[in-house]
This record gives C-alpha cells, structure tokens and sequence, in this order.
C-alpha cells in the first residue's frame, strides 16, 4: 500500500479556517521583481478621517517622508535671538607677549618715551622695589662643585625684570671661592646684555685695608655708570657709591652680624653724608634647608622711585657683591660671619 505524502500536514482542523495550499497552481510562476506597468501607487490621500502633520503635503512627495518638507529645515518665524546683555563672541586671543606681560611670572613691559636713558635700564624708571632670587644648583648642593651662579631679579608685582648669569672659568670657582674675580652678565627679556658687572680679586679682610673689594657697573656695556668700593671697618661692612665721574652719591652700612638665622639681614642705605637712610638691602631668610645645604640666596632691595636708573643699577651690583663676601658658600660652609671679623 503506498502513501504520497503531502506537502503541508496542517495541525489545525479545516473546519477553523485551516487547509493545505492548493497544489493545482503553476510551479515555474514566480514573483516579478520590476513594477509591471499599472502597478498600484500609493494613495493620492490621506485615508478618510486622518489629519495631515504639520508641514505635511497634501499627496506624495517621491523620494521624502511625509511630514518633511524639501530640502534643510530652517528656522521658524519667532526663533529666539540672544537676549539684551547676552556676551559677544570672543573673535581672537590675546597676543602672546600681551598675555605673558599680564602674568604674574611673566615679563616686565619695558616704558616707552624716555629720553637721557641708557638702553636697557628703562625698567629702572618705573619701580622702586627689586627682588633678587638665586637659582637652586644641584650639582653644587650635593656634590660641592662650584657652578656660575644664576640670578632672576623681578619687581614688586612678581614680574620678571632681569637675567643675571656669573662668566667665570670652573679653575677660579673652585680654587678661589667666594672671593672669586668675576664678571656677570645682566640680561633683559630679549637676552640683551644691558648691565655688566666686574668684579677684581681683592681681599675681604680687615686687617688688610689696602686691596678692599670693589665692583664697577657698566651700562650697555662699555659705559661706565658707577661703582661700589668698599670702605675700611672693623666691626661693620661699609661701602660707597659713586657715580659715572666718580663722586660719591650713596654708603652702605651693614650689621655688625651678618648670621642670617631664621631672619633678615639690613645693609642699610644712606644718602651721601650718611644722616638719611633711602633705601636698604636685605638678605632674606629662604627656609632651613635652602639655607642649610645650598648657597641659594633671596634679596630685596628698595630706593627712591625718583633715584637716577643708573645708581640703581649700581645698587643693583652691590647687592651681589654682598652676596659674595657674606653669604656664598665654599666647600657648603657658609662664609657669613660676625661682621668683617
């Protein structure tokens, strides 16, 4: 007895609606892939009873959803425009050096419109303060070598005034220490050389009055502008400022201790008969172990805004022969003392 099987064995009763297909049709007819010519459209309309979108067309629009209109949407009538007060867009930066010259750690603007200054002491015009910070050598802290010694001296307000930088060989470093000869370079912000200091061998002692220390300042360099000399003393470091033809303008008188423990030490400045005290020179104290292991000093010095640039440029240079001969290290032995003993 044979059984042809059938190709669809429904589950479900026919009297539900159920029933295999009908076999009866063509097998090679099949479905045609392109739209044969009056094949139906979509409706014209929107069916009965449905309400258009906003936007929407009435009919079809090939090629766009309903409810989008053609082409990138733009704005609708009452879009809001910024309110009164509202700020205006930023349409540039500020100018690096304008943005560098209002940092706190950025660089001084230089003073325009002076006239009998020498170049490069403009600076010198608007302040009446000056701090000087010496930088930190890791080599000479740990090990001992003596370095050239870097300075950056800044005005009241933090800002960057000068570059100072010891030209010394390493043979007169090491062997002469703080007595050392040197000449150092005071540069500005566009590594100019506006000030130069120089410094011959001398004594520092008292019981030698004969070959006292003393510095000459040149600005530019090759002008004489003044000097700082040394005055004998026994108990109390005294010098004298003079100027370009060498008449005396300014003393010195400094503290019968130089020890800068835990405090600041004055070198107090007096006019030129040494009644009127204008300004001082002050180490200050810059921490226990800058003090104790490095040679890294901090000074402020202040004069009469109205003093010629060029004695303070001078003072300027006094400040760092009295690092040398009071507060440079040889050997990370601190040579300041009591006084010139």
């Amino acid at each position: 007895m044979s059984h042809k099987p059938t190709p669809y064995s429904p589950n479900f009763p026919p009297s539900q609606g159920y029933a295999a297909p009908d076999e009866g049709g063509n097998s090679r007819e099949s479905y045609p892939m392109h739209p044969q010519p009056g094949y139906p459209g979509p409706p014209p309309s929107l069916p009965p009873g449905a309400q258009p979108l906003p936007g929407m067309q009435p009919g079809w629009n090939p090629g766009f959803q309903p409810g989008y209109a053609p082409g990138y949407p733009h704005p609708q009538p009452g879009y809001p425009h910024p309110q009164p007060g509202y700020p205006a867009p930023i349409m540039h930066q500020p100018a690096p050096a304008q943005a560098l010259a209002q940092a706190p750690g950025g660089w001084m603007n230089i003073p325009q419109g002076l006239s009998n200054c020498p170049p490069g002491l403009e600076y010198l015009s608007m302040i009446d303060q000056l701090l000087i910070r010496q930088k930190v050598e890791l080599l000479e802290a740990f090990v001992g070598f003596e370095t050239n010694n870097k300075y950056t001296v800044k005005n009241a307000l933090g800002q960057k005034v000068y570059y100072a930088v010891e030209d010394n060989d390493c043979c007169t470093r090491n062997c002469c220490g703080p007595m050392r000869p040197f000449d150092m370079k005071i540069l500005d912000n566009y590594r100019n050389e506006v000030i130069h200091l120089h410094r011959p061998l001398a004594c520092d002692s008292c019981w030698c009055p004969c070959w006292l220390q003393s510095m000459e300042v040149t600005a530019p360099p090759g002008t004489v502008v003044g000097s700082i000399e040394q005055e004998w003393s026994i108990c109390k470091p005294c010098y004298v400022i003079k100027n370009a033809t060498g008449e005396v303008v300014l003393r010195i008188k400094g503290p019968v201790c130089t020890f800068s423990i835990c405090g600041e030490v004055e070198f107090n400045v007096y006019s030129k008969d040494g009644e009127t005290k204008v300004g001082k020179i002050t180490k200050q104290w810059s921490g226990l172990a800058r003090e104790a292991f490095t040679d890294s000093d901090y000074f402020g010095i202040s004069f009469p805004m109205d003093l010629d640039v060029r004695i303070k440029a001078v003072l300027l240079g006094a400040c760092f022969l009295i690092d040398f001969m009071f507060f440079e290290k040889s050997g990370n032995v601190e040579s300041d003392g009591p006084g010139m003993l």
